[in-house]
């Protein structure tokens, strides 16, 4: 957390100094009521120009105490906004250079709390806790250092019920206790990632029935944390109600009655010595009590933050210092190895040539591979170990810039911009003409769909209409195609599409195929069938590859994959 606030050590120190002076200057009424009510019960006439003397610096202690206080909370106020300001911009601008297939591996309910609940988590801790851990330290120790001026024994006695609840405050911080908190902020999470996917969904569990089964994992995850809840709530509330007893103001005034009682009685205090220990006495709960809310707001803060680091530790795809430049647009995959964890590889020794003016389809079973294998031509992941090129430059060697100057991609999984349909099918060419706008959309089928929306290309996706799977699918497709990239990437792009657009995306490939070097998952074998070489994955290598009559004659696994597929859709 240090790291994080280092350059607001300087506000901060001014928010800790404001506030020890307030609690200081705060003592000053009390302070004056002791003095005052020593004063008038002493025994002869009051001197007046005393009492006017104790009320005027018990008044100026006050107003310097709001003054105090009320700059301290601005600046820490004003510290806070620059404080959640920094970390989303530095959320912002790592989650910008994070490699894209990073995300694919996260869920975005968990983005969603580290970028708005986890930021907002701090302020507590910048805005309030300063200022509170400051006057639960700096007033008991000014309040005790007066009392011990007055009579020892008696401050001894007033200190019991704040010992007996500091005493309590480790049992709040055992191994139990934390491992509840964790369990608790996951519990959160999990409820917060259910609630996304169920409305990011919501379409499609819908429409294939599943509705039922979309609430029983809500229902699961709320469960799950009721119990952890119901857990975590009884391993502190016997903590938390003894403190509470120990620090109530009728415990802590029966505690100093009785000790000022037996002391007074005695002779060995002076009434009149009795009054202070009342009045402080009490206001030594109140801060320490505040300790208690400082504590968790910590915890809650040190969580949240130790999240954000984790999301500011990503490490970002590495750009060359010097970028190299690609001579064409062949692709070539050498002894590519691949794994998402250490000790598990999902591509092992993957050597393809993707030759300029040819469609590859890269087919196999599920689990195969398929998808990270074409997730590494646009970089979204570096191989273990191998390299991926592209006209003779390793993808390593050219910058972003250049990368995406010549790879475009399409996946299954499309998320369109809450902006105009010219605008995402221009993402990639933002000064494109309306005309090419409109070719592009026609290639991709979905030119007569658009006319039909509210306000045709004007229309805002995600406010004035939300389109279905198939038609965001086309949209993507459309802004492949404009960008005119010599490299396209398609991960089932074609997925939610109907067999009609389904052909009709084909035959933009064909129309459009010229010089390009195109990289498809398939998943109809009409496609396979178009495709000038077919690359059989099976466990992460290479089984079978060829033109797709070879192939098929060959009578290998792939034509026994073909013949199940054929099977499968009924051809």
């Amino acid at each position: 957390m240090t790291g994080l606030l280092r350059p607001y050590l300087g506000g901060f120190a001014a928010v800790v100094v404001l506030q020890v002076i307030g609690a200081i200057s705060g003592l000053a009424p009390m302070l004056a009521v002791v003095e005052l009510g020593r004063t008038l019960l002493s025994p002869g006439p009051a001197d007046h120009d005393h009492v006017w003397t104790v009320v005027i610096l018990g008044a100026a202690g006050l107003f310097v105490r709001l003054v105090a206080t009320a700059a301290s909370s601005g600046i820490g106020h004003l510290l806070d906004n620059r404080v959640q300001l920094s970390l989303r911009r530095q959320l912002a601008a790592r989650l910008g250079r994070a490699p894209i297939g990073w995300f694919s591996r996260r869920r975005t309910g968990e983005l969603a709390k580290v970028v708005g609940e986890d930021v907002s988590a701090v302020h507590p801790f910048i805005a309030h806790t300063p200022g509170e851990l400051v006057a639960a330290f700096v007033v008991p120790l000014v309040s005790m250092v007066y009392l011990f001026t007055i009579d020892w024994r008696l401050t001894l006695i007033t200190l019991i019920p704040v010992v007996l609840a500091v005493a309590l405050v480790p049992l709040m911080m055992t191994p139990a206790r934390l491992r509840e908190q964790e369990d608790f902020d996951a519990g959160m999470a999990r409820i917060a990632n259910s609630v996304v996917e169920f409305v990011q969904g919501i379409a499609v569990v819908k429409a294939f029935g599943g509705a039922g089964r979309a609430h029983g994992r809500f229902r699961t995850a709320v469960d799950e944390f009721v119990t952890t809840f119901l857990r975590w709530v009884r391993g502190l509330s016997g903590i938390a109600a003894g403190m509470q007893l120990a620090l109530s103001p009728p415990f802590v005034l029966l505690v100093v009655l009785i000790g000022g009682t037996a002391l007074v009685t005695s002779g060995g205090m002076a009434p009149a010595d009795l009054l202070p220990f009342l009045l402080l006495g009490l206001g030594l709960t109140a801060p320490v009590a505040a300790l208690g809310h400082g504590f968790d707001e910590m915890q809650t803060a040190r969580r949240a933050v130790g999240r954000i680091k984790d999301v500011l530790a990503v490490d970002p795809l590495p750009q060359p210092t010097c970028p190299g430049t690609a001579q064409g647009h062949r692709v070539e995959l050498r002894d590519v190895r691949f794994g998402y964890e250490t000790d598990r590889e999902v591509l092992r020794g993957i050597d393809l040539v993707l030759e300029p003016g040819t469609v590859t389809a890269v087919v196999g079973p599920s689990g195969s591979g398929k998808s990270t294998l074409v997730q590494l031509l646009p970089r979204f992941f570096d191989p273990t170990s191998g390299s991926v090129a592209i006209g003779g430059a390793d993808l390593r060697e050219l910058g972003s810039r250049q990368l995406y100057e010549l790879v475009s991609f399409v996946f299954q999984d499309v998320r369109l911009l809450r902006a105009s349909v010219t605008d995402n099918i221009a993402l990639a060419v933002p000064d494109a003409s309306p005309d090419d706008v409109v070719r592009a959309a026609r290639l991709a089928d979905i030119h007569d769909r658009i006319l039909e929306l509210p306000r045709g290309y004007d229309t805002v996706i995600g406010e004035d209409v939300k389109l279905s799977g198939g038609e965001a699918q086309r949209i993507a497709i459309a802004r492949a195609l404009l960008a005119d990239t010599p490299v396209l990437v398609l991960d089932e792009a074609t997925a939610f599409a109907d067999p009609h657009t389904e052909r009709a995306v084909r035959r933009a490939l064909a129309t459009l195929k010229g010089d390009r070097t195109i990289l498809l998952i398939a998943h109809r074998m009409e496609t396979v069938a178009d495709a000038d070489t077919v690359v059989m994955l099976e466990d992460g290598v290479v089984a079978e590859h060829g033109a797709p009559g070879d192939l098929v004659a060959r009578n290998g696994k792939f034509a026994e994959f073909w013949r199940s597929q054929r099977g499968g859709n009924g051809t």
